[in-house]
């Protein structure tokens, strides 16, 4: 990799005109400390310049550890052997759809020896295609989800990799414990503030093999707290198109995302306050919009979600609070809204659907199977042209739940399997 540092004293160190106006027209990088650095990353005529993500990696690293500021990556397509690794207070720009952050193809292994908990590295039976460097990911036929990792490999010795995070459950050999370079193609780890805008990530699924959305995305927050992205697009990636765990104040805007092989949209795992606006979750094996466990005070607007192969909206374990808003919600495999199955405690309470059109999803428009209670629903139309749909269904376990001024035009418009209704 070729790299140009043009970076003069007054770039690094002065609060430039430049960064003036940078700061007036987007009011969103007030919260990057001063100095503000602006690099460019591109394939020519950039401060750096490089075809992969490891020129991407130098340049927000670079940015990160002055106190922030906005690397902008120029048209091109740039091959991800790891995930770029956001930095706090870092605003990562791109020109759209005219910059592709492409997943490279993955390779797996087995292990030949166990993988203990805490274990920092691991021992392949066939490590040829793996090097310094890459991504990789670990897990068992039993072993998933938060107890699996992403790392990169920092070292590579014959068959012998040590790795940048602790293994986080024991890998058994005898569970046929596996390592593969799959990872989300943007990371952040335990980081804030920070901006993805204009980038587009191609999953390159027909040459990856799945990755669970507790551990990865095409997009993927873990305690990534602070963050927006805003004009981002996912295509075809091998598991869930965004997901942000344990991650606050998220907000993702005006983002599309399409043909990936997990759900679409994934907020979970104690994610407060998240905000969805304008985005298009559309044509996604699984669910276009999953809330995964504790999502609490979040707000989901003006957003689209259809023709995904699971159900429009997913709300389940102790998901409460949330507002859900004037979406469209349409042509879903599975049904349009989806309460999952919960005991009282870990049901998810006081959810508000307004002003939402939901249209033509198999089996049903709405479907509470939880015990919630202080569920609101009001004010949305709801169209099934199918006979054997159900526009409303609550479940026999459900407690509270107010229904008043929608519009329903279906052949079977509530069902209420409740005892006391």
């Amino acid at each position: 990799m070729r790299l140009q540092l043009f970076l003069t004293l007054p770039l690094i160190v002065a609060y430039s005109a430049t960064a003036q106006h940078m700061t007036r027209n987007h009011p969103e990088n007030e919260l990057l400390a001063q100095p503000a650095i602006h690099i460019t990353v591109g394939q020519k005529n950039a401060d750096i310049i490089g075809k992969d993500n490891r020129a991407l990696q130098a340049a927000v690293d670079y940015v990160g550890q002055l106190g922030g500021g906005i690397v902008e990556v120029g048209p091109g397509e740039y091959l991800m052997h790891d995930s770029l690794h956001m930095r706090s207070r870092v605003t990562l720009r791109g020109a759209g759809e005219k910059t592709v952050l492409k997943k490279a193809p993955s390779v797996r292994s087995l292990l030949l020896q166990d993988g203990d908990f805490g274990e920092e590295s691991v021992t392949l039976v066939n490590a040829d295609e793996f090097k310094i460097g890459h991504g990789v990911y670990i897990a068992t036929n039993k072993v998933n989800g938060f107890h699996t990792i992403c790392a990169t490999i920092l070292n590579k010795k014959d068959n012998y990799l040590t790795l940048s995070r602790p293994l986080n459950a024991d890998c058994m050999v005898a569970d046929e414990a596996y390592i593969a370079t799959i990872f989300p193609v943007i990371s952040a780890y335990h980081v804030e503030k920070f901006r993805i805008e204009n980038i587009t990530i191609n999953g390159n699924r027909d040459n990856n093999e799945y990755i669970n959305g507790c551990r990865g995305a095409g997009i993927f927050f873990y305690q990534g707290d602070g963050a927006v992205m805003d004009n981002c697009i996912v295509r075809n990636f091998a598991g869930d198109g965004i997901s942000f765990q344990q991650s606050n104040d998220v907000q993702l805007l005006n983002s599309h995302v399409e043909n990936c092989a997990g759900g679409g949209i994934h907020p979970g795992s104690g994610a407060q306050r998240p905000v969805i606006r304008g985005c298009t979750s559309t044509k996604n094996d699984r669910d276009g919009f999953f809330f995964c466990w504790r999502v609490r005070n979040g707000v989901v607007e003006d957003n689209s979600f259809s023709n995904n192969g699971g159900v429009g909206i997913s709300i389940g374990h102790k998901d409460s609070d949330n507002i859900i808003r004037n979406n469209q919600i349409n042509e879903n495999a599975a049904g349009g809204v989806y309460w999952r199955p919960n005991t009282q405690p870990m049901s998810g309470h006081r959810n508000v659907l307004s002003n939402n059109t939901i249209e033509n999803n198999r089996k049903f428009g709405l479907s509470i199977e939880d015990a919630s209670t202080g569920t609101i629903i009001k004010e949305n139309t709801i169209t099934q042209n199918d006979s054997d749909s159900i526009a409303i269904r609550i479940g026999a376990e459900t407690e509270e739940v107010t229904i008043e001024s929608n519009t329903i035009r279906a052949k079977q418009q509530v069902v209420d399997n409740r005892k006391t209704p």
